[in-house]
């Protein structure tokens, strides 16, 4: 039957299942096709911690939400208008974030006695009123799955597992999302398997066209293509443009990328992603372990190549010896650290800002680097190439910190074109040249020469060296000195970076500050608050360490200074105790990026209630 068409300005959808139903390529298929429909768009995979938790159980949920809309936005969205629930506990799991009214589409197939059970439902949710005030749509998707493929010569098992392009299909429909490109994406990765191939397009055909025949659904839904900047654009995640940047900084920089890794979860991605580049030179070197990975990065800096470990918080401090060893050396390299919850082993899967104290004071000794944090997973392709520069020219470790929220979720990125990337400047000691191993540039960089060139034998080590000649040297007054003159150095990287911009009026009652994967929630908190009339401004710190030189005068032009952090006020001690200023915390710690309703209520507690 002739089905309305509804034109929204935005929706939030939640994709909930087993670990094994594929919910993560369900998202990611249908976060794709947004891209190409032209929307803007925010994701948020969330991931079990449980490796192999048991099929049904609450500890196994995975989840992919994705928040896309006519215009532009800044979050995956506070709170999903649609749920597809694979199950009974993706369904207890995610119920509670829904908004009310939100639309809940169930696959009964999988509500029977034993999945109800493994959920800790003591009655069918659907049968009772627990659901009341939600629009339930009931669908059988795995019975339907079964029934489109019943033809095909595979296992029920094979058969059962295609159920999630089933629903893929039918909110492609629900949403008048394009299919073709998902039918593509099929052909070629299960080409080889022609039957799999079949029935994974199968199962979506028979979705999408069940939306459009059942009478289920009276309406079906269009979101206009957003109004963004002219350019090419792709989808990208927080992990794939922190490699891409790497890539830039490397062809800009015109040196070999090496990048020495331990796999590690959230950072993973940035392993595998660099190690698709060969074409570009790229060496990867998955180490067996995380020291293994950081001393080899080290080595590959001494030769003379853009050297990058990558790691999330357990990884770091296991480096940490290392790079001090990097800070002693004065070499240049780069340390991602993709946050996640701890402490130890912590939360794997989950989002977190709690290595900002690591990052910038973490290791023994007076041993300074620079910390620079990432905004939005499109900016980690920024911040990559930004700590490549600032390592080369200042022969430092670079700490470039991201989280999981970051590298996991996605959004379009705008293609800047390969000219508008600045070029940048590298110079090594030539054959012939006077050459002193701690000798001092402008900025007080020692400079990089190459092991075997003629004439520029040299060592270097963890034992603290003397001025100019590298010697070891255990006088006094040299520690004094080249303690000094390392932490000077990091210092005069704060003349080189740009000020801290403020959004909004220069002077006001209360300035937002924050850093790191906050930005999306604050902007969108602020941008609400100040519609309504409040007198709030934003700003969001990239680099963590040196601060930007105006910072102290920013912070002293607003009455009050709100920090929301993902931890327990890290940011806000760095702040009190390098300008002597207070500020006040406001701090979530739950392994979930902020809501910007939290973050706005917040700031009307502060402000009061307009009158």
């Amino acid at each position: 039957m002739e089905k309305d068409v509804q034109i929204l300005e935005d929706v939030t959808i939640r994709f909930a299942g087993d670990s094994g139903d594929g919910m993560q390529l369900t998202g990611s298929q249908f976060t794709n096709s947004t891209a190409l429909a032209g929307n803007d768009l925010s994701t948020l995979p969330d991931y079990p911690a449980e490796i192999r938790a048991p099929a049904g159980t609450l500890y196994g949920v995975s989840g992919f939400q994705l928040h896309f809309s006519n215009s532009d936005i800044q979050t995956p969205g506070d709170s999903p208008d649609v749920l597809v629930a694979m199950n009974p506990a993706a369904l207890k799991v995610n119920l509670k974030d829904l908004k009310k009214n939100a639309t809940i589409i169930v696959n009964t197939s999988a509500f029977d006695a034993k999945n109800l059970k493994l959920a800790h439902y003591d009655s069918n949710p659907l049968e009772d009123d627990s659901l009341e005030g939600y629009e339930v749509v009931q669908v059988p998707l795995t019975q339907m799955t079964m029934t489109a493929l019943e033809s095909l010569s595979i296992s029920i098992k094979e058969k059962e597992r295609c159920k999630n392009f089933f629903a893929l299909g039918l909110m492609y429909w629900l949403y008048s999302r394009p299919i073709e490109a998902t039918l593509e994406w099929i052909d070629e990765k299960f080409g080889k398997l022609p039957l799999i191939q079949e029935a994974n397009k199968k199962a979506l055909m028979a979705g999408y066209y069940f939306g459009e025949n059942t009478e289920l659904f009276t309406s079906r839904f269009h979101i206009e293509r957003a109004k963004l900047p002219e350019g090419t654009y792709r989808n990208i995640s927080g992990n794939e443009a922190t490699a891409y940047g790497f890539i830039a900084a490397s062809v800009k920089s015109k040196l070999p990328l090496f990048l020495g890794s331990y796999p590690i979860t959230p950072a993973s991605d940035i392993l595998h992603e660099l190690s698709r580049h060969r074409n570009f030179g790229v060496k990867t070197f998955q180490a067996e372990d995380e020291i293994a990975a950081v001393a080899a990065t080290i080595g590959a800096a001494y030769a003379g190549s853009l050297a990058i470990t990558t790691t999330s918080g357990p990884g770091l401090a296991l480096k940490t010896e290392a790079v001090g060893l990097a800070v002693m050396t004065e070499l240049p390299m780069v340390i991602v650290n993709v946050q996640r919850g701890g402490p130890s082993t912590g939360l794997p899967t989950k989002t977190e800002q709690a290595d900002l104290l690591q990052a910038v004071h973490g290791r023994n000794g007076e041993a300074p680097v620079c910390v620079l944090a990432a905004a939005t997973p499109a900016d980690c392709f920024d911040v990559a190439i930004e700590a490549s520069r600032i390592a080369i020219k200042y022969m430092t470790p670079v700490i470039m910190l991201t989280d999981g929220y970051l590298g996991n979720g996605s959004e379009p990125w705008l293609v800047p074109p390969v000219d508008s990337i600045p070029e940048i400047p590298v110079h090594f000691v030539a054959e012939g040249e006077e050459f002193h191993p701690y000798s001092r540039d402008e900025n007080l960089s020692r400079p990089w020469a190459k092991p075997g060139t003629p004439g520029l034998e040299h060592r270097i080590g963890g034992l603290e060296k003397a001025h100019i000649t590298g010697h070891v040297n255990y006088d006094p007054d040299n520690h004094h000195f080249m303690i000094n003159m390392r932490q000077n150095k990091i210092n005069k990287i704060q003349q080189d970076i740009p000020d801290l911009e403020v959004r909004g009026d220069q002077k006001g009652d209360l300035l937002v500050l924050g850093w790191g994967g906050t930005f999306g929630a604050i902007t969108e908190a602020v941008t609400k608050v100040t519609k309504t009339g409040y007198n709030v401004s934003q700003a969001h710190l990239k680099h963590m360490c040196p601060f930007p030189k105006n910072t102290a005068e920013v912070l002293k032009n607003f009455k009050k200074v709100l920090i929301p952090e993902i931890n327990l006020g890290q940011l806000a001690k760095l702040i009190k105790m390098e300008f002597l200023i207070d500020v006040e915390s406001f701090n979530r710690v739950r392994g979930l990026p902020f809501k910007s309703s939290d973050i706005e209520a917040r700031i009307i507690e502060i402000l009061g209630e307009q009158k």
